[in-house]
């Protein structure tokens, strides 16, 4: 398992959400259900935080897949 660099509270709460998301539905999900998940109003902000998530090796996105976020 990774170590995850310091997660800001938006990264917190964005990763728990993918993380109960996967748990409950068996995918991740989009991005449009974490914005009103965690309360963004642009899908932009959590494409962004999604990126960094990435950088931290939080998460792993996989390119041209509406869901295509795995954990890390």
């Amino acid at each position: 398992m990774h170590r995850v660099d310091y997660l800001t509270d938006t990264q917190e709460r964005i990763l728990r959400c993918i993380r109960r998301h996967i748990a409950d539905h068996g995918q991740a999900p989009t991005m449009q259900q974490i914005s009103a998940a965690v309360g963004m109003r642009s899908r932009a902000s959590v494409h962004y935080q999604l990126g960094e998530l990435e950088a931290k090796r939080a998460i792993v996105r996989e390119p041209g897949r509406s869901r295509g976020i795995r954990l890390a």
